[in-house]
């Protein structure tokens, strides 16, 4: 366990240094700041419009329309957190073998189960930071300038974390035995089919389409990432939006607590597939 630690420090600074992570984070900062105003213009005249309605609508229409934003903030750090997992990830097995560096590493008195548990921690622990800079400056902006703060945040939050850490660990094990072009072809490939495979049962629900549903259901089997997501909105979304299907961020076909589970465990596989894969790999 300490080799683990020590390499995963060792990657944690590597990481640190590399420009995709300075990049995401001066863009990442760029974001908040606009979206930040961009709330305040908005939420400014919903408050101006509805205030003359009375105190009673006025606090409803205010609440709703700062937990649209609020998930619309979310969804788009969702895709920048998933985008800077599968980038760190995809070049870090696959070129450090084909510039040589790996050797370097494997050639000291550690296991290769060791370097792929150690890579995986590090771009975990950067994961989190990187989400929670950007969800608690969504979270912290809205609260600020609405004074509002979805129901079962946290639970939203870390289901967001674990779609990220489930596209970075997959991409690690594609790292492990593909190029990085390919791996990150595979991942938003995945990713992308999965999204069209969301919308497809959310549509599906709407229509009483059970064919499409199970479309939508087996997508999320070969990439829950879109079921966690919708998950997430689920648990964040308020009373009244999910029941007169406000925002298209309304959750209609909801993945159960078993589909969180299996997103669990095929993570699990993924990371076992990479410590198996980079053991028996040819250096």
């Amino acid at each position: 366990m300490k080799k683990i630690l020590i390499l995963a420090r060792m990657t944690f600074r590597e990481a640190i240094r590399r420009r995709i992570v300075l990049t995401g984070l001066v863009l990442g900062i760029l974001f908040l700041v606009v979206y930040s105003i961009g709330f305040r213009m908005i939420f400014t005249q919903i408050r101006n419009e509805t205030i003359a309605e009375g105190t009673a609508f006025a606090r409803v229409a205010q609440t709703e329309m700062s937990n649209f934003l609020l998930v619309a903030g979310l969804y788009a750090v969702t895709f920048l957190s998933v985008a800077m997992g599968a980038l760190l990830s995809a070049d870090t097995l696959s070129g450090e073998i084909s510039s040589g560096t790996i050797q370097t590493i494997v050639a000291k008195p550690l296991r290769r189960s060791d370097v792929v548990l150690g890579k995986w921690l590090a771009f975990a622990g950067l994961l989190a930071l990187y989400l929670l800079l950007m969800s608690g400056g969504i979270i912290v902006s809205v609260y600020l300038q609405a004074g509002y703060q979805p129901q079962n945040l946290l639970s939203g939050v870390l289901l967001i974390y674990l779609e990220a850490l489930l596209v970075m660990t997959f991409a690690l094990a594609c790292s492990s035995t593909m190029p990085a072009l390919a791996t990150g072809g595979m991942v938003f490939g995945l990713y992308g089919l999965a999204f069209i495979g969301g919308w497809i049962e959310q549509i599906g629900t709407i229509f009483n389409n059970q064919t499409a549903v199970q479309v939508g259901i087996a997508t999320s089997l070969l990439f829950p990432t879109e079921a966690l997501w919708r998950r997430a909105t689920f648990e964040m979304q308020t009373t009244l939006g999910a029941a007169l299907q406000m925002t298209p961020f309304v959750t209609l076909s909801v993945p159960n607590l078993l589909m969180v589970l299996y997103a669990v465990l095929y993570l699990l596989v993924a990371l076992f597939t990479a410590v198996r894969v980079f053991q028996h790999r040819d250096l």
